[in-house]
């Protein structure tokens, strides 16, 4: 009785988080092996098994386009929102100009209203651009990036700027004697000292974009250039939830192996990156 007072109830509290957790999990694979198919018959323990729903997912539908539309945005616009927003830590933490200190308040109170509130005003800038140059207007790629840029530059650049605050100015000051200019500092020095927060940013950045739906669904209306989010979401609207919903299920286990694979590879950053800093310490 102790040992449940003090360690035991902790252990039960975990598995039933875990059980908790994996339930929805269970039931999404139930649903995407189930060779009915449909919501009605549904459970949590399927009562067989087909690949019926995924062959159906890629015949039936353009999941190889969505698919590919989702990670190529997701990881162009995270490339490029991380290093946009390192290049402006940079300057915000180890520069002094005017308008700093108003700069960084700016960011701030910028990501304080969502994204979605300048949809209209977004919608008839994009109507002109659309009309004006094709290339970056709706249902393109390079239209959908520029606008999830504006949406991670301001967290990730305060994310940056207080990991590249932690890093001794003695580094700068150092490599600046030996005759490195701004840019070396950057790449050669403080890139490889703030990894970990990379790496992190560059996760968060990718599973916001990807997962992202109200932006994309508004401006991407062309079946081939829909991303994950949007093309799925079609497949469950009005009476097609029952009768699409395996197919539906097959499409988000799928939806999942980019963020998982992203995950993965970014691991290693961080993981170097905290052992690096904890032997330095």
């Amino acid at each position: 009785m102790k040992w449940f007072r003090e360690v035991g109830w902790r252990h039960l509290v975990a598995i039933a988080a875990v059980l908790f957790s994996l339930g929805p999990i269970v039931f999404v694979l139930s649903a995407a092996l189930n060779p009915l198919g449909t919501l009605s018959t549904s459970n949590l323990v399927p009562r067989g098994f087909s690949i019926d729903n995924f062959t159906r997912l890629f015949r039936d539908t353009d999941f190889g386009s969505w698919f590919l539309n989702s990670v190529v945005i997701a990881g162009l616009a995270s490339a490029i929102a991380v290093f946009l927003s390192a290049l402006a830590a940079f300057a915000f933490s180890r520069l002094r100009f005017t308008g700093r200190r108003t700069g960084l308040l700016s960011l701030l109170l910028i990501q304080m209203f969502p994204q979605f509130l300048a949809i209209v005003a977004l919608f008839l800038i994009f109507s002109k651009i659309t009309e004006w140059w094709p290339p970056i207007g709706f249902n393109t790629w390079w239209g959908l990036i520029l606008l999830y840029l504006g949406g991670a530059l301001g967290v990730s650049t305060w994310l940056m700027k207080g990991f590249f605050d932690t890093v001794p100015k003695e580094l700068d000051e150092s490599a600046t004697v030996d005759g490195a200019s701004h840019a070396e500092i950057f790449f050669k020095i403080l890139l490889p000292l703030v990894s970990p927060i990379i790496a992190v940013s560059g996760l968060l950045a990718f599973i916001g974009t990807i997962n992202e739906f109200l932006i994309a669904n508004v401006f991407l209306r062309d079946g081939g250039s829909k991303t994950l989010a949007v093309g799925l979401y079609g497949l469950v609207q009005g009476s097609e939830r029952n009768t699409n919903f395996g197919i539906f299920c097959a499409g988000t286990l799928l939806t999942a192996i980019p963020t998982v694979g992203v995950f993965m590879y970014l691991q290693r950053y961080i993981v170097e990156g905290l052992s690096a800093g904890a032997v330095k310490g």
